[in-house]
Order: C-alpha cells, then structure tokens, then sequence
C-alpha cells in the first residue's frame, strides 16, 4: 500500500454532474486498486475548508464541464499549492472554448471543420431566419450544432434539414449563450486518449464510434447498448497513425498535461478532422478513455497511479 492519499474530486453543479459523479466512483476504485487511499469529495462550498484542513497529496478531478474543465478549480488548486493531475489553468481556459482550439489548430496546419460561432443576442437583434440562412448558405447541410462550451454533447445536433434550425438552435442555446454552427463530415468518428508518460505523450488505441442512431450524442454516450465500440478502430496502419499523430498534435500545441482525449472524424477520403479536445475525459462505464486503456493492456489504475505520482514531482 502506498502511503499516499488522493482526492478525487466529482459532481459539482455542471450539466454532467450525474456522468461525473459514475467517473468520480471509478477512478476512485481504480486507484484503490492501485494501492492509494482516496477520498471521494463533492466540488461545492465545502470544498475550500476541507482542502486546507485535509489536504491531501494529490487531487484528481473528475469534473466534467464547468469548472471541472474550464480553469477554475485548476486555478482553485494553484492558490493552494496542491498538485493534481491534469492540465493546468491557463491552457484549460484555452482548450475549454471550441472555436479557440480550432482556431489554434487550424493556424498549425490542422484540419478542422469549417464554422461559425453566433452569440444568441445574434439572433435576437438582427432577426433569426436571416441569420439561419446565412449559416446554411456558408455551411451548408447538413450541418452540426453545438454550445460552444461544453461537454458529452449536451445540446449537440446534426440539423439535416433547414426546417429543423430553429428548433435545434434553441436546444443548444440551452447550454451555453453561444452556439457553434459547424461543417458536418461524414466519416468514421474516433476517439484518441493520451497520456504523459517518461518519454512524453503517447496515443492509446483509437475507439472508434458506431451509434445505432447515427449521432453520438448524451443518449448514446451513456446509455449501455445504443452504440458499438470498436477497439482498436477499424482503420488501417497509415490512416492509425494519421489520427494517433492528431491526437498528439493536439495535446502538445494546446499544451495540454497528463492526460486528454481528441474527438476526430475520418473522412471517406481518408482525411482526418479534429472535432474537439476533452480536458477530462469521461470515466464511466461507457466511457471511451478505459476502453482505449483495455485495448492498450493498461490498468486505468495504473494509468491514473502514474498520473498522480508525475502531479506529485512537478
């Protein structure tokens, strides 16, 4: 047994509190299995007090959303002094804002859909159908939507039709005061997990993706059965590689730390978009970050006992 302890930090008041609460208890277990003691802690106004009155050797956060992954409890656990595993506050705000990551991607060189993002006062003040036109006549369709902050693709959807807009712009307006109208590509969609190690980032295994419905959205990222996993993804050597490289290109010029997981789809020619990048990746059961551990012939345990040791010794 090792002698120190972690808290793992789960819940909070995001929209994904109930998919991080399952992430919180499996990490948790994991690390237990792994020979650390951990404690379990909610992210609300206790929070503070019990890190100043407790403080444990590590945190690991499993928030999803929100704070979890927007700097703020990062930016909380810099003025304490206390390590935690994960990327640190500056970039997190960075990386937290899609059109941001893409803009920096796209300035490396790295393809990305094409976009818009529109605040909703857009709508608001200059009249909804004629900025609904407008999206469609440079996007065309179909098209995704999706707050332009955010997690498990709560108010994502694929609008297939024109008719369908004004309903699907008001669902992601739900979730944040901006949405991102996107480029839909057609495509194997696959998830990349990296990791810090000694020799620096490494890909796992891609998953790739296959909704019964055609859409991974917050019903089929969390409900067992309604979508197949493939691990590793059905690519062949050179196409792997493409999105493994992505992947990585996208941890490193984000700078992101320890651990994170890029979303691409992989066109029909063979061409591989980044979609988004997740600051912490989802845990649970259905989640995509274990798989790829599975596949790679890792313990999510051990994974995250690493983690914990480099947050440690910075």
């Amino acid at each position: 047994m090792s002698d120190r302890w972690v808290a793992v930090l789960a819940g909070g008041l995001s929209h994904e509190r109930d998919v991080s609460l399952r992430s919180g208890r499996r990490v948790s277990a994991a690390l237990r299995q792994a020979g650390l003691a951990v404690e379990e802690w909610d992210a609300d106004a206790g929070l503070l007090p019990r890190l100043r009155e407790h403080r444990p050797d590590a945190v690991v956060i499993a928030l999803h959303g929100g704070e979890g992954e927007n700097g703020s409890i990062q930016t909380i656990l810099e003025l304490l002094d206390i390590p935690y595993v994960g990327t640190d506050a500056g970039s997190c705000r960075r990386a937290w804002d899609k059109p941001t990551a893409k803009s920096e991607l796209r300035r490396a060189g790295i393809l990305t859909p094409d976009w818009v993002v529109l605040p909703q006062s857009a709508f608001r003040e200059l009249g909804a159908q004629p900025v609904l036109d407008a999206m469609v006549q440079r996007l065309g369709l179909p098209m995704m939507l999706k707050p332009d902050q955010g997690g498990s693709a709560l108010g994502a959807q694929v609008v297939r039709a024109a008719a369908e807009l004004p309903t699907a712009m008001v669902g992601s307006l739900a979730y944040s005061d901006a949405v991102l109208a996107e480029e839909f590509i057609d495509g194997v969609e696959v998830a990349l997990t990296v990791v810090d190690g000694p020799g620096g980032p490494e890909a796992l295994p891609a998953v790739e993706i296959a909704p019964a419905s055609g859409v991974y959205d917050y019903t089929a990222r969390y409900t067992a059965g309604l979508t197949t996993f493939h691990t590793p993804a059905r690519l062949d050597d050179a196409t792997a590689a493409k999105v493994a490289e992505l992947a990585v290109s996208a941890h490193e010029l984000l700078g992101l730390r320890d651990v994170s997981r890029t979303d691409a789809v992989v066109s029909a020619t063979g061409e591989v978009y980044f979609i988004e990048v997740n600051l912490s990746p989802g845990l649970t059961e259905t989640s995509l970050l274990p798989m790829a551990a599975e596949a790679a012939g890792r313990s999510l345990g051990a994974i995250y006992a690493g983690l914990v040791d480099r947050a440690i010794n910075r």
